[in-house]
């Protein structure tokens, strides 16, 4: 038998999860105790909240979730086998319904000087070290950076996932470590039982002159409905690049909101690439901060939409010092009654001088009934600046569907190919060559394209 549901805005102030406190017994259980009163005190976001009027969460608030999943045998090597990348053998982590998954992770690859581990272990060890040297590097850097750069005090969905602090992914490079290849960090829901809640956390520490690439992936086993509420936080230390690829594809019964902060030190690289094609209602905040000077920044993302599915992504690039560059293109497809939001912030502050940014947003419309919302903004308070922004949201070329149905292409594999082309912009940017094939024919093979 299962326990009872357990309604949205309470699942924060049930039973407080077993975190082990440091030595003095103040963190983590002081930062986690603080998210629940946080969550207890923040109102869940509604419509008429500037950053959420054109998404209602009503829907995902008027349920009642399970907070722990039911243990299920773990799914096998040919049902996991087709979501492993080949640039990532033995540099994974899985983990199943929210948990972590030993029995299918593999970091027996990782170069030296790269700690890839669960976070239910890093705080199993009560940050207050360990007798090995690396485990107590480890435990230092979560110390230091988990929960200290996504704001929960004042976001409900960063504090929801705070106060369910328990397990999740950790990296960690050293400094002028080389990464070959890409570390995946795989989170599969089986949805058993129905409806799920999952707390997802992952902490990535680029050390300086470090270089990696990542992939934050989710998806669904089943068909079940999940509400999978995931928090990032990413820091890039000086020098250092770090290439961060986030592809959210859970089913369509399930809901799926995600928050994912960045820190960037003097002369970092940040580079993202976000792919949102799953879930009934998806919400992304990707805020990067600029601190040091030199610092670079590059966001891509793309949304690929359907039926009645519901995408909405709000961007914050944060130029806190001089010297500093960024890039965003983002772009949207829907076809059927989908929408599609995109909120795209640049703030530029007063010391930011000779700050260099761009953004591009674009939506393609496959239906009369499908909807793209845009909004740039724009934010300058210093006065060497370069920056620009511009937002199209239109349908495909009539004059270049003629042209690929003069020389004898079905209707139907001319929107195909243009779509692709439209997409693949966005796609051709992830560094893992496994990846984008699959993306690519997945583009191509969905239904109404």
């Amino acid at each position: 038998m299962s326990a009872p549901g357990i309604p949205f805005p309470s699942l924060a102030t049930v039973a407080l999860p077993e975190v082990p406190a440091a030595g003095s017994g103040d963190w983590p259980a002081r930062i986690v105790e603080s998210a629940r009163a946080a969550a207890g005190r923040l109102p869940v976001p509604t419509p008429r909240d500037e950053d959420w009027r054109f998404t209602d969460v009503a829907q995902l608030a008027k349920q009642s979730y399970l907070v722990e999943a039911v243990p299920s045998d773990l799914p096998s090597a040919e049902v996991l086998r087709p979501l492993l990348l080949d640039e990532a053998d033995g540099a994974r982590l899985v983990f199943i319904d929210g948990r972590f998954a030993p029995a299918l992770s593999d970091t027996g690859a990782l170069a030296a000087g790269v700690r890839l581990v669960a976070l239910s272990d890093v705080l199993s060890w009560g940050l207050g070290g360990s007798t090995a040297d690396g485990d107590a590097g480890t435990a230092a850097e979560v110390r230091a950076h988990l929960a200290r750069h996504v704001g929960f005090e004042a976001d409900f969905f960063s504090a929801l996932n705070t106060a369910r602090l328990g397990d999740g992914a950790v990296l960690v490079a050293d400094r002028d470590v080389q990464v070959a290849g890409a570390v995946h960090l795989l989170f599969l829901s089986t949805g058993r039982p129905a409806p799920l809640a999952i707390q997802p956390r992952v902490l990535v520490v680029a050390g300086a002159g470090s270089e990696l690439t990542v992939v934050e992936e989710y998806a669904a086993l089943g068909e079940s409905m999940v509400f999978t509420n995931a928090v990032a936080e990413c820091v890039v230390g000086p020098n250092a690049s770090l290439h961060h690829v986030r592809l959210q594809r859970e089913n369509r019964a399930s809901f799926h909101v995600g928050r994912c902060a960045v820190s960037i030190a003097r002369d970092g690289r940040y580079r993202s690439v976000s792919v949102n094609i799953g879930a009934r209602l998806s919400r992304l905040d990707l805020n990067v901060t600029l601190n040091g000077q030199g610092a670079q920044a590059h966001l891509d993302g793309l949304a690929l939409l359907d039926a009645r599915q519901h995408s909405d992504s709000h961007t914050l690039l944060d130029h806190a010092t001089p010297d500093g560059s960024s890039r965003q293109l983002h772009k949207c497809v829907c076809d059927g009654g989908s929408h599609a939001v995109f909120n795209g912030r640049i703030l530029v502050r007063p010391d930011a001088q000779r700050t260099d940014s761009a953004q591009q947003s674009r939506g393609l419309l496959l239906s009369p009934k499908a909807q793209v919302n845009a909004k740039p903004q724009l934010e300058i308070f210093a006065d060497d600046v370069k920056a620009a922004h511009g937002a199209t949201v239109g349908q495909l070329d009539g004059d270049e569907l003629f042209y690929l149905a003069s020389r004898g292409l079905p209707a139907a594999q001319a929107r195909k190919l243009l779509t692709y082309a439209f997409a693949a912009e966005v796609i051709e940017r992830i560094p893992v060559r496994s990846l984008v094939a699959r993306l690519a024919a997945q583009v191509m093979a969905r239904s109404g394209l």
